[in-house]
């Protein structure tokens, strides 16, 4: 049987249902359309959650741009952003355990680990950053943030329950959120307190000195950052994108950073 991998094409401008605005702001979207040991799983939530974040990218007015980080030939980075106003970093695999200083057992739980994928949006993660470009990273992408600027994960959540689903139900899950008050993504949202969609076991553990945390679980584990000094840069460990979740709220966060994009 052939590895499963998502098929690009699917993303190609002039697919999905909302029509694209050739004067949109152009927005990299960056995910690995495969994993080391992709199932039927994994490959139908990337794909999912893959056309909905760019469904919600054109309907804000923006023009979402493929970047495969599992890709066999990597676009540089000076490539990728060329012409970027803003850029999206979507869920996907466990994070490389020696990206951020972890030496013990590999976790119970990992799946998908591709340490030329991690440092290849690593070394991207810096370079929106040094540009000042406007940035949202979910799940996946919010924990390569917190190592991109030297902090460290949790690799296997010991009291995983209020965070994702358990064997034999769905993986994820309503799970309430609390925002930090003069966060922007309280500001985005207009609360305190949100309900989120989530699927994680994994998470940030120290937070990278860059960055502030914006939102935490009711058991303290953190599920928003945003960077410190520049001026967009926001985390988010939960999915919008996911079937289940609010519908206002996504179209308020995938808003959110194309209307950054237009004043890059």
């Amino acid at each position: 049987m052939a590895d499963l991998a998502v098929d690009p094409a699917l993303f190609a401008p002039g697919t999905g249902e909302s029509p694209e605005d050739p004067a949109g702001p152009l927005i990299p979207v960056v995910v690995s359309l495969n994993t080391p040991g992709m199932n039927q799983l994994s490959y139908d939530l990337t794909r999912e959650f893959t056309l909905t974040a760019f469904e919600a990218v054109r309907a804000a007015g923006g023009r979402p741009r493929l970047v495969d980080s599992a890709a066999v030939s990597l676009t540089p980075s000076d490539a990728v952003l060329a012409g970027a106003s803003a850029v999206l970093f979507l869920g996907g695999g466990d994070v490389d355990g020696s990206c951020y200083g972890y030496t013990g057992p590999p976790p119970a739980n990992e799946y998908g680990v591709d340490l030329r994928a991690d440092r290849y949006c690593i070394e991207l993660l810096h370079e929106v950053v040094a540009r000042d470009l406007p940035m949202l990273a979910i799940c996946r992408g919010s924990q390569l943030l917190n190592v991109a600027f030297g902090g460290t994960l949790i690799p296997d959540i010991e009291n995983w329950s209020q965070h994702r689903g358990g064997a034999g139900s769905p993986l994820f899950i309503d799970e309430e959120v609390r925002l930090e008050e003069g966060s922007e993504i309280a500001r985005i949202l207009g609360t305190s307190a949100v309900t989120v969609r989530n699927g994680h076991h994994q998470a940030v553990a120290e937070v990278a000195p860059a960055l502030r945390v914006t939102a935490r679980a009711h058991d303290g584990i953190v599920e928003g950052t945003q960077h410190r000094t520049a001026s967009w840069v926001l985390g988010i460990q939960w999915h919008p994108e996911e079937s289940a979740a609010d519908l206002e709220d996504r179209a308020r966060l995938f808003g959110a950073l194309v209307e950054r994009a237009r004043r890059a």
